[in-house]
């Protein structure tokens, strides 16, 4: 699984890293993603769902979380 960074990243900004890491990945891989609290978590899995990928797991781990997204043929 591949794991992309975002703490400290502002929105829209985490969004679109997240979807251009998710362009260069195969169908069905899976991508852990790390997010600050606020904007980045309510908005980024919301984002990615409406591009038709799908949020597997969702997890708080201290002051951020880690969301495991699995590409779709989109």
């Amino acid at each position: 699984m591949e794991e992309l960074d975002l703490r400290g990243v502002i929105c829209p900004y985490n969004f679109v890293k997240t979807k251009l890491k998710l362009e260069s990945m195969e169908i069905g891989a899976h991508l852990m993603v790390l997010l600050d609290e606020g904007e980045p978590i309510r908005n980024v899995p919301q984002s990615i769902t409406n591009e038709g990928h799908q949020i597997l797991k969702q997890e708080k781990v201290g002051q951020y979380y880690t969301i495991v997204i699995q590409k779709a043929d989109v």
